[in-house]
C-alpha cells in the first residue's frame, strides 16, 4: 500500500504538462511572434537592426512584465513562465534576435526587485515594463572575463554620489539602451577580505559625453548589437546604487541561475525551430526518385537531435521548478545550459547538412539559425565553467582554478 500511494504521489508530481495559464502565455506571446516572419528576421540580420518593432509589440502586450512585481504593473511570475516566454519567442524565426532584444528584461532586473528601495523600484521598474526604458548589462571585462572579481571599473565615492572609470565588454543592447546595470568595485581586490568584497551595483542613466559604446562587428545574432564599453568620469547619484556599497557581488548574483534557465530555453527553441524545417525538408525534398527523409541517414540524426532538444528542455524545467520554489538550483541551471547549448547548435547544424547545398543558403533561415544558436555554448558561462561547478559542487573535487 506505501509503495502504491509512494507512486502516485511520484505520478502525481510528475506531470508536464502546461496550467491553463501556462498555456495561454504561449498562445499570446506566439500570436505576436507570428506577425514577424523569416523576412522581417533576414531583413534585421542583413541591414544590422534592432528589431524595435517587435520590441514594442511585446511590450505592448504586457510581456516584458512577466516576472515584475504585479503592484508595479508586471505579472509577478516565476522564471518558468519567463522561460515559457522565451522559449517561444525563439522558436518563431526570430531565434537569438528576438530572445536577446527583450531577454535582460527577464533577469536583470531582478536585483532591482529584491534589493531596491521602494523608490527605486517606482521610478525603474514601469518603464521597462513599458518598453520606454531600455537597459543593457555592464558586467564582463577584457581582462577579467568570468572572472568577476578581478573586475578593475572603479567607482570613487565623491560628493552625492561617485565618479566611475572603467572598460566592459560584450555589452549587448547599448547602441540602443538608456540605462545600464554597472558593476563596479568601490575597494580594489587587493584590499579586501574575500575577493567578492569590495564591488558595488549601480543602476543609471547612459550619459554618453562619458561612456562611448562601441560596436563589435560579429558571426551572428547582428540585429542585437554587442559592445565594447569606454567609461571616462561618469558620475552616478547615489540613489542609482541598489543596496550597500560593496555587496553588489552578492545581488547580481540574483540574476545568474534565471539567466542560465532562459539561453537553455531559447537553445532549446532554436533547435526546434531548425529541426522541424529540416524535417520539412526531408518530406519535401526528392532526390533519386524518392523524399531524402526516407533515407535512414537523414532520419537518425533528426532523431537523435528531437531526443537532446527533449531532455534538455527537461532540465532546464526541472531548473525554473526549483528557483520558483527557492531551492538550490545551481548544477540544474548550469546543466540545462549546458546540455541545451549543445543540443540546440547541433540540431542547427544537423538542418544545415539535411539541407545540404541549401543549407548555405539565406533562403532556407537554417544558416541564421545555426549562426545565432552558437552563442548558446559560449555565453553566459563556457561549458568548462558549468563542468568544473558540477564536479566540484556536486562531485565534491577539488577547485581546478
Amino acid at each position: 500500500m506505501r509503495t502504491i500511494i509512494a507512486q502516485a504521489v511520484v505520478e502525481e508530481r510528475m506531470d508536464f504538462g502546461l496550467s491553463p495559464e501556462q498555456e495561454a502565455i504561449v498562445d499570446g506571446v506566439a500570436a505576436i511572434c507570428r506577425r514577424f516572419g523569416d523576412d522581417y528576421w533576414r531583413s534585421c540580420d542583413d541591414e544590422a537592426r534592432f528589431p524595435r518593432e517587435f520590441h514594442r509589440a511585446m511590450a505592448g502586450g504586457g510581456w516584458l512584465g512577466i516576472t515584475m512585481p504585479e503592484e508595479l504593473g508586471g505579472a509577478g511570475l516565476g522564471v518558468t513562465e519567463a522561460a515559457l516566454v522565451m522559449h517561444t519567442v525563439a522558436r518563431h524565426g526570430g531565434a537569438m534576435a528576438a530572445a536577446s532584444s527583450i531577454h535582460i528584461n527577464m533577469f536583470g532586473p531582478h536585483p532591482i526587485v529584491v534589493h531596491g528601495t521602494p523608490e527605486q523600484k517606482a521610478r525603474w521598474i514601469p518603464p521597462l515594463i513599458a518598453g520606454t526604458d531600455q537597459a543593457c548589462f555592464g558586467v564582463t571585462e577584457p581582462n577579467a572575463g568570468l572572472d568577476t572579481t578581478s573586475i578593475t571599473t572603479f567607482a570613487t565615492k565623491v560628493p552625492g554620489g561617485y565618479r566611475v572609470n572603467g572598460r566592459k565588454m560584450w555589452t549587448s543592447t547599448g547602441q540602443v539602451a538608456n540605462r545600464i546595470l554597472l558593476l563596479t568595485r568601490t575597494t580594489k581586490k587587493e584590499s579586501v577580505r574575500k575577493p567578492t568584497d569590495g564591488i558595488t551595483l549601480f543602476y543609471t542613466e547612459i550619459d554618453r559625453s562619458k561612456v562611448e559604446i562601441k560596436r563589435i562587428p560579429k558571426m551572428g545574432r547582428a540585429a542585437v548589437d554587442s559592445n565594447m564599453t569606454f567609461i571616462d568620469d561618469l558620475f552616478i547619484p547615489d540613489e542609482d546604487r541598489i543596496g550597500e556599497e560593496g555587496c553588489g557581488f552578492s545581488y547580481i548574483l540574483d540574476s545568474l541561475n534565471p539567466e542560465r534557465v532562459l539561453v537553455a530555453s531559447e537553445a532549446v527553441a532554436i533547435g526546434q525551430d531548425a529541426l522541424e524545417r529540416a524535417a520539412r525538408y526531408g518530406r519535401d525534398r526528392s532526390v533519386f526518385g524518392r523524399p531524402i527523409g526516407q533515407n535512414q541517414a537523414i532520419q537518425h540524426p533528426l532523431a537523435e537531435c528531437w531526443t537532446a532538444l527533449e531532455s534538455a528542455w527537461l532540465m532546464a524545467q526541472k531548473a525554473a521548478w526549483l528557483y520558483d520554489n527557492g531551492k538550490p538550483c545551481g548544477a540544474e541551471a548550469n546543466a540545462a545550459k549546458l546540455l541545451a547549448g549543445r543540443a540546440g547548435h547541433n540540431a542547427a547544424l544537423q538542418a544545415v547538412l539535411t539541407h545540404g547545398g541549401m543549407g548555405y543558403a539565406k533562403e532556407y533561415v537554417v544558416e541564421r539559425l545555426l549562426r545565432e544558436v552558437l552563442i548558446c555554448r559560449i555565453a553566459p558561462v563556457s561549458e568548462q565553467m558549468v563542468l568544473s561547478f558540477i564536479a566540484e559542487r556536486v562531485l565534491g573535487q577539488p577547485k581546478s582554478y
